[in-house]
Order: C-alpha cells, then structure tokens, then sequence
C-alpha cells in the first residue's frame, strides 16, 4: 500500500505522486503490494528531521527512511511485499528549486519522490560510479512516467 500524507499547506496533485511512485515500483519490479509512505511536510517540520537525522541544520529537499532493507527485483524474481519505508518531501524548498531549474513544482516533486524511493531500494550516489548509476536510473524512471502521463491523458 501507498499512503500520501500531505502536511506541507501546499496544494500538489498526490494522485499524480501515487500514478509516479507505482510506476516506479513497476518498473523496478517491486511487488505492488509493498508498503511505501510519503509524507510531505513544510519547512519547519523537515528542518527538524534533517538535524534530527542528518545533523545538518534548515529544510532539505527531500529525506528517506528505508525499513525492511527490500531492493528492486526482476521480471522473473520481482522483490516481495514488504515494508520499504519512508520518504519525506518538501514541496516548499521543491518550489524553490523548480524555479530555479526552470520547471514546474510537480515535475521538481516527481523527481525527488523518484530520488528518495530510489535511496529506500538501496541506491546512493556517494561515489562517482553509484551517482552515474542511480542518476541514469531516474532519468530513465522519469522520462518513462512522462510518456506514461502522456498516453494517459490522451486515453
């Protein structure tokens, strides 16, 4: 089960958030019947969990909590339901970092939903080699959903 939680007081599309997050899921071949939260929460509330869990201080982006440790699977072994944890999104620093790469609040929160479900399965981007994987993978996941989107639309 996917569960959204919006606390931020900014007005996002969490149905799209849940269209992106499941195709993600199926696209790493993660059962469906996974657990998943999103929380998004605005800047106070993530400037509390970032020194709380990260030691840094004011609001970052966005914040993953893996639980049962579950990566992505295949088609011929996709991973099982599970518990694959949190992640956390603030739709205001998003909003500042849309406009700055010149794109819209969602597809900033499409990306760094993708981003945090990605470090939930494992990923990281530490070192050179990890960021050119994990990066690829969610140029790849988000143009994938972006076609997705389209076809939909036009249904």
């Amino acid at each position: 089960m996917i569960d959204i939680n919006n606390e931020s007081g900014v007005d996002v599309d969490e149905a799209a958030i849940l269209r992106l997050v499941q195709h993600d899921l199926a696209e790493l071949h993660v059962s469906p019947d996974a657990d998943l939260a999103v929380l998004l929460v605005d800047e106070a509330a993530m400037s509390e969990l970032h020194v709380q869990w990260m030691d840094e201080p004011g609001p970052t982006d966005v914040l993953s909590f893996p639980m049962d440790e579950l990566r992505p699977g295949s088609a011929e072994a996709p991973t099982p339901a599970g518990l694959l944890g949190d992640i956390v999104v603030c739709p205001q620093v998003a909003e500042r970092q849309a406009e700055t790469a010149g794109h819209g609040l969602m597809d900033e929160m499409f990306l760094l939903t993708t981003h945090g479900l990605l470090h939930v399965l494992g990923y990281d981007h530490a070192l050179p080699e990890e960021e050119r994987q994990m990066f690829g993978l969610q140029r790849e996941l988000l143009s994938g959903f972006a076609t997705a989107e389209r076809r939909r639309r036009r249904a």
